[in-house]
């Protein structure tokens, strides 16, 4: 990624470190922010071994820094589409996109920031063709953010999710085509 650290103000996203590991995992297993997550407990060790890994160039962890401390990260997965091969050089398919924020900084915007943000990577550096996003129906905050930079809801799964603590839920999946992304930027 040439073009990284971004800014967002007033948060600086730039990749994930090991130092960043400690803690973002303080925060990110909390009760309040895993009970919305597919995988409740994130393993430090997995998660730095990852990081000291051979870089996978369809997955990208970022980071959102507020005065030195990471208040918020996300995710892009790059993957095949449908009758797709990633390894074409001419097609990059589609994106998944996730992220999660510090319960102490939450309705700052800073979702909103991170959501943005890895779009812009995802439709301006990798050119994929389209970016989902998913959450549990009942995770309103997380389906407003995606509403929030213009992704549009395709799908309510009626109890197509499994919730650690609410057994089987509805799920929500958004959805942007990189033409949407051009568009709205005018």
């Amino acid at each position: 990624m040439t073009d990284l650290p971004l800014a967002a103000p007033p948060l600086t996203i730039r990749p994930m470190t090991l130092e960043d590991v400690d803690p973002y995992l303080a925060w990110r297993n909390a009760p309040e922010v895993s009970r919305w997550l597919m995988h409740t407990r994130s393993d430090g060790a997995t998660l730095r071994d990852e990081l000291a890994g051979e870089p996978d160039p369809n997955e990208l962890t970022l980071v959102g820094v507020l005065d030195g401390r990471v208040v918020a990260a996300g995710y892009l997965s790059v993957r095949d589409g449908m009758g797709q091969d990633l390894g074409s050089a001419h097609v990059r398919s589609e994106a998944l996109l996730g992220w999660n924020v510090d319960p102490a900084v939450h309705r700052r915007g800073f979702g909103t920031r991170m959501a943005e943000a890895l779009l812009a990577v995802a439709f301006d550096e990798l050119a994929v063709h389209r970016v989902t996003a998913g959450c549990f129906a009942d995770n309103e905050g997380s389906w407003r953010v995606m509403e929030r930079v213009g992704m549009r809801r395709e799908q309510h799964g009626v109890q197509d999710s499994w919730h650690a603590e609410l057994g089987w839920v509805d799920g929500y999946t958004y959805a942007m085509l990189r033409s949407e992304w051009v568009a709205r930027a005018g």
